[in-house]
């Protein structure tokens, strides 16, 4: 599905990780986390093991926010197409779940819906950036400021899009991103989060890390500085986990961060002849960019007349691989029987559209252009 970005320099920022022989988190995932939120324009960054950890994290920080605490009951607006572990740490800390459906141009939340899904216990609003593709980032961020509401933002799959001039990972309360292997960058494993709230920050930091005190400064919002300084180094202030990254993953992050602009450039070069060849086809109902995307992959949703099992086979045939488009449905996963949870309006046909109908292809930041023309001849040739 896809192949590594690496070369010798995060080769060579490994050695010199080895070298050092400090391999938990030090100067190098400070370094990272410094730089990730510089290149968002963001005042604080703070690196986990991955991007799941990485909204874990953040729901939990939101949980313990002294002023705005979010609180067992409370309900958390939520889009019908996402990741699992978009869901579950909402489930984990007892919030309950109101689903909306998306767009199907975008496959971000659908807007319309929302003021529908607002009531009295609506305390927080998630968006998700689906495949490269930013999500009505502008609108859930006015949406939750003209409510009070915390507006958790999941950018695991859209590193590097652009709304408006602004970063994707930029607009939320808290932001999210994923290193996984096949995403925008790969650190190996890893995730970080972004926010300019310093509580916020803290409350990340010492959730990351046993939930102690060690990481912070003794002026930090979260606590309050005690007498006994033996005591201070491991005094536990919150329920806490430990989901901190290496050196090894911040050493490859700092290089891979540097190759970002000129990757995502290329992806959104493969985007272009994806759209040229596919946009104009009523068989193929493919994304429509808001904002500047950073294609992650190029989703694809086939016309009803066409059987999806049949398509796939043919993809299957001449080796191309496919997946699911994100995670589907999760309305249609098993999972659906731990939360709590209500559906806006009581169903999600978009949704089913994407899950049914829907796969995506990989992009990759080389050229593509044998690999799409060869997509598009298979795709052409299966729903004749």
């Amino acid at each position: 599905m896809t192949s590594s970005t690496w070369g010798d320099e995060e080769v060579e920022a490994i050695k010199k990780v080895v070298s050092s022989d400090r391999f938990t988190a030090g100067e190098q995932v400070a370094r990272f986390e410094h730089e990730f939120a510089r290149y968002h324009k963001r005042k604080y960054g703070v690196m986990v093991n991955s991007g799941s950890s990485a909204n874990l994290i953040a729901i939990a920080a939101f949980c313990n926010h002294r002023s705005r605490k979010l609180n067992r009951g409370d309900e958390v607006i939520v889009p019908t197409l996402a990741w699992s572990t978009t869901y579950s740490p909402f489930q984990q800390y007892g919030l309950e779940l109101r689903f909306v459906d998306i767009d199907i141009d975008n496959l971000g939340i659908d807007t319309g819906q929302l003021e529908a899904a607002l009531t009295s216990k609506t305390r927080a609003i998630t968006g998700v950036s689906i495949l490269g593709n930013p999500c009505a980032l502008d609108t859930l961020r006015a949406f939750a400021n003209n409510h009070n509401l915390w507006f958790f933002e999941d950018n695991c799959e859209s590193l590097d899009a652009e709304l408006d001039g602004e970063k994707t990972g930029s607009f939320g309360d808290i932001s999210t991103f994923s290193f996984f292997f096949s995403h925008h960058i790969s650190t190996i494993e890893g995730g970080m989060l972004l926010m300019d709230d310093m509580e916020l920050f803290h409350l990340a930091k010492a959730l990351r890390a046993h939930g102690w005190t060690r990481d912070l400064p003794r002026s930090s919002p979260i606590f309050e500085e005690k007498d006994d300084d033996f005591f201070e180094q491991y005094r536990f202030i919150i329920p806490g986990y430990n989901v901190r990254p290496t050196e090894i993953n911040a050493a490859i992050g700092l290089e891979q961060l540097k190759k970002l602009p000129t990757m995502t450039n290329i992806r959104r070069k493969n985007l272009n002849l994806f759209e040229s060849m596919f946009k104009e086809d009523p068989r193929f109902h493919i994304q429509t960019q808001n904002g500047i995307g950073s294609s992650f992959s190029f989703p694809i949703i086939l016309s009803d007349q066409f059987k999806r099992q049949t398509v796939l086979a043919n993809l299957s045939e001449a080796k191309i691989e496919h997946r699911i488009i994100t995670g589907g449905n999760i309305l249609r996963n098993d999972v659906m029987k731990y939360y709590n949870h209500t559906i806006v309006g009581g169903g999600a046909p978009n949704t089913d559209r994407a899950h049914y109908q829907g796969f995506f292809v990989g992009n990759y930041p080389a050229d593509l252009t044998i690999q799409v023309e060869k997509l598009y001849e298979i795709l052409d040739k299966a729903c004749r």
